[in-house]
């Protein structure tokens, strides 16, 4: 890694400071009205789907989940994990560890030269990975699984210390989040769909944990289409395949994400039509067929509930902003 940027990422913070001299760790940093829960909205700027941080040494980190996925990665030394109540991983330099938002976990305490680089991101920041990478893969099941809060892959320890596009990816998303690179949320989305695909060629290097059950493997089939098919994606398509009804489906994706397959739907189809607005000239009424929406005035009305302005205006917002 990078001299300088190592010298920046292995300051002592201050909250290391105070640890130092004898405090405690303060969990209203990290938690709300959970203390075993760490908190997006704690961690993250309001409205931003990713960021990095040091991992907190000196001190072990009580036993706590998250409401985001958290990417773990070792620039220095090791770190030793306590996954669910016994799955013991120590993660070693130049190794990432993935958990999802219902994996729980421990930490122990970490030395001046153990380096770990947390980072947070919410689901949404995956999309542009999982249009990459496709669906039918490890990590996109594990992206899916965090949908569910039982029986689904809960970790992946990606044992790529010796695999150097590997690493040189995991720098140049820690190094364009430390040095603010302009358009980084762009650059940093695609470096993260890049570095997916460098792992989908390390399974050999791969350790994963939690059980598939039947419902998972409904929710996934759901959501995979979904991510595949989300113009023309069909519910009763996903029963078929799955040799159950279509209210089953639907009843079963309700039950494990807390939304129906219709609304998972809409918030993808109108997630990648915000997206053509800002990235591309296509016409409004162009962008409306390739989402898949044939009427253009019920288009208009959910996308304005969503993000609060018309297609125009969120289109003209986004030019004027230089998203």
């Amino acid at each position: 890694m990078d001299e300088k940027l190592f010298k920046q990422l292995s300051r002592i913070t201050d909250e290391e400071r105070n640890i130092l001299a004898g405090g405690e760790l303060d969990m209203s940093v990290y938690s709300g009205s959970m203390p075993s829960v760490v908190e997006s909205q704690k961690l993250l700027t309001a409205g931003k789907l990713f960021t990095i941080r040091p991992g907190t040494r000196f001190i072990a980190f009580p036993k706590h989940s998250h409401n985001y996925v958290e990417m773990i990665y070792m620039c220095s030394g090791s770190q030793r994990h306590i996954i669910g109540d016994d799955t013991e991983i120590l993660l070693q330099k130049g190794e990432i560890l993935l958990l999802n938002q219902y994996a729980s976990h421990q930490i122990d305490a970490a030395g001046f030269d153990d380096i770990a680089i947390n980072l947070i991101v919410m689901p949404q920041f995956f999309n542009t990975a999982i249009e990459m990478i496709g669906s039918d893969n490890k990590i996109s099941q594990f992206l899916f699984s965090g949908l569910t809060g039982k029986g689904q892959i809960s970790y992946m320890h990606f044992g790529v210390a010796d695999v150097l596009p590997v690493q040189n990816l995991m720098e140049n998303l820690i190094w364009s989040v430390v040095n603010k690179q302009p358009n980084r949320r762009n650059i940093n989305q695609i470096t993260m769909g890049l570095l997916f695909l460098q792992l989908l060629g390390c399974t050999d290097h791969l350790i994963t944990g939690g059980a598939t059950t039947v419902a998972d493997t409904i929710v996934m089939a759901a959501m995979t289409e979904i991510e595949q098919n989300y113009a023309k994606a069909s519910l009763a398509e996903v029963a078929e395949r799955c040799h159950v009804s279509a209210a089953y489906v639907s009843s079963t994706v309700k039950s494990a994400t807390g939304k129906t397959f219709k609304e998972h739907l809409m918030e993808k189809r109108l997630s990648k039509a915000a997206l053509l607005l800002k990235t591309t000239a296509l016409p409004i009424g162009d962008i409306i067929v390739v989402v898949g929406y044939e009427n253009t005035s019920y288009f208009y009305r959910i996308f304005t509930e969503k993000y609060g302005v018309s297609p125009k205006t969120y289109r003209k917002q986004a030019k004027e902003n230089g998203k």
